[in-house]
């Protein structure tokens, strides 16, 4: 039922955000070099890599980390990388993702492919076992402010109480935390 979910909103999200999608795909192309679309590698279900796509929002000489160990990440933004990124701007392709499989509507973020302290927590809490999400539980109780253990901890619990319920809830609420930008620090 939920991949069924996630393929007819996936669907509908495609039609009605195909504007926004190609005004954001110009602004990229006008304000930085580089491609449109940046491919993230990605640990997805049973820590199995993908490539998740996003609209590129740093300077393409950006090293392969999360943001926050970057020790000057404003240094590496686009001229609209901050703007794409407080909005969530340039989460929109992740639409593919979800289309494809890799993703879900809601699950845990997925892991960058270093974060090896985040997927080895997250494969003790048997964490790795479920699709990961454009959203879940840890982005609307904290997002990018959370300490690993406490983000695998709100993963856990989305593992142990998932419900299309549960979901919708999650949805509702990234909703309002992303108009709100909420818990986003860069």
């Amino acid at each position: 039922m939920k991949r069924l979910t996630d393929l007819t909103i996936a669907f509908i999200a495609s039609v009605v955000l195909f504007l926004p999608f190609v005004l954001v795909a110009l602004m990229v192309r006008f304000t930085s070099k580089g491609p449109i679309i940046y491919w993230s590698d990605r640990v997805g279900r049973n820590n199995q890599l993908f490539k998740m796509p996003k609209f590129r929002s740093m300077l393409i000489d950006t090293p392969a980390v999360a943001t926050h160990l970057l020790s000057n990440p404003d240094q590496y933004l686009t001229p609209i990388g901050s703007f794409l990124r407080k909005s969530s701007l340039d989460e929109l392709p992740q639409l593919w993702s979800i289309i494809k499989g890799d993703m879900s509507f809601v699950g845990p973020r997925p892991a960058l492919f270093n974060q090896e302290d985040l997927i080895a927590l997250r494969t003790e809490k048997l964490v790795h076992t479920i699709v990961p999400g454009l959203t879940g539980w840890a982005q609307i109780n904290g997002r990018d402010e959370l300490p690993i253990p406490q983000k695998v901890e709100l993963d856990s619990y989305y593992l142990q109480n998932q419900s299309l319920f549960l979901d919708f809830k999650i949805l509702f609420l990234t909703f309002f935390k992303v108009i709100k930008r909420d818990g986003i620090t860069h």
